[in-house]
């Protein structure tokens, strides 16, 4: 029997874990300052839009993470959508829209400081659907990320400015007018 259970342990531990519960911001934090609530939980969706001040901001999960894939619905609302999901740290991201910078659609991306796109989505790009939900996937194992937007492969890039252990974010870029809406973020760690 121990030997059966020491078995199914390692599967249990790469299930699929929710980092929303569809109620409420639990187990996030806002590195918003001001009243302005950029971040708000409803129906099942975490519900982001930008303030009369236009200011940035990132939701942080509180867990860390080093290995693992991460799968979430994002839709696009009103504005100039320039998002993002930090991993692990404020350095990397896998962008979700237009770049502020290049001013195109450069979903499934990865954008580092300094180096702006190294590689672009371009197969996964064509896969944005603009009026309704899509599904990005992101693996990261070490420092090598792996993107998949709507089924279609993006990119597979390998960081040298990424962070062993980190938490996850949600951006809201300074200075747009914008709104979008996640919902089925799904992590699941390991490898």
């Amino acid at each position: 029997m121990k030997f059966l259970i020491a078995l199914l342990f390692p599967l249990s531990a790469l299930a699929d874990v929710s980092l929303f519960n569809g109620k409420d911001l639990t187990g996030w934090k806002s590195d918003a300052k001001g009243d302005f609530p950029y971040w708000t939980a409803k129906e099942g969706e975490i519900l982001c839009q930008s303030g009369p001040k236009k200011k940035g901001s990132i939701l942080w999960t509180e867990k860390k993470f080093t290995n693992f894939t991460l799968t979430l619905d994002y839709k696009l609302g009103e504005g100039t959508i320039d998002s993002g999901v930090m991993l692990k740290s404020a350095h990397d991201q896998i962008q979700i829209g237009i770049s502020g910078s290049l001013k195109r659609d450069l979903t499934a991306s990865p954008y580092i400081p300094k180096k702006g796109y190294p590689v672009e989505a371009t197969k996964a790009i064509a896969a944005v659907k603009a009026d309704d939900w899509n599904t990005l996937k992101i693996e990261v194992k070490g420092n090598t990320y792996k993107t998949w937007l709507n089924g279609v492969e993006g990119i597979t890039y390998t960081s040298t400015t990424a962070t062993e252990k980190g938490p996850l974010g949600l951006q809201l870029h300074g200075g747009k007018v914008m709104a979008i809406s996640f919902r089925n973020l799904e992590v699941t760690e390991g490898k």
